[in-house]
């Protein structure tokens, strides 16, 4: 019972950046999300969609990952919104100053950089495994359960 307990706990501190948090920032700041979105994606009617296929992702690929529901192609996915967002969003080498100063947007945005990449590196675990069979069993079930909860059919 303690290693179920551990391993929702664990997972739900996997995702709870997007469920509940940021799922609902799109929701009740939806013309912020928007403005954030457009200044990448252009037309409106794009990032419109590019926003709701985002909140999607973060609704449907928590509840996947933390229920163990299709949970390593959820957390694949996830893997790919967190570094996907660090290239868009997370533009540490566009500022121009990172080198000159420590305490400029460019050191901000490098550190958040790292911490969308190293959250997707977490969700890709959940994707391998760490039984040592790598991505054998995601490979020849992509939408099977790893059974995070030791409940099989």
């Amino acid at each position: 019972m303690g290693a179920m307990i551990m391993a929702l706990v664990v997972r739900y501190g996997l995702v709870m950046l997007f469920m509940p948090f940021s799922a609902l920032d799109k929701i009740f700041n939806f013309e912020g999300a928007l403005k954030q979105c457009g200044q990448i994606f252009k037309p409106k009617a794009l990032a419109a969609i590019i926003l709701l296929c985002g909140l999607g992702i973060e609704v449907f690929c928590t509840i996947g990952v933390v229920t163990g529901v299709a949970d390593r192609a959820c957390a694949l996915i996830l893997a790919g919104y967190c570094a996907a967002t660090a290239v868009l969003y997370k533009q540490f080498w566009a500022q121009g100053d990172f080198w000159a100063n420590p305490d400029g947007k460019g050191r901000t945005l490098f550190w958040d950089f790292l911490k969308n990449l190293s959250l997707g590196a977490g969700f890709l675990l959940i994707v391998v495994g760490t039984d040592g069979q790598g991505l054998a069993p995601f490979l020849a079930h992509p939408l099977a359960s790893s059974h995070p909860y030791g409940v099989h059919p």
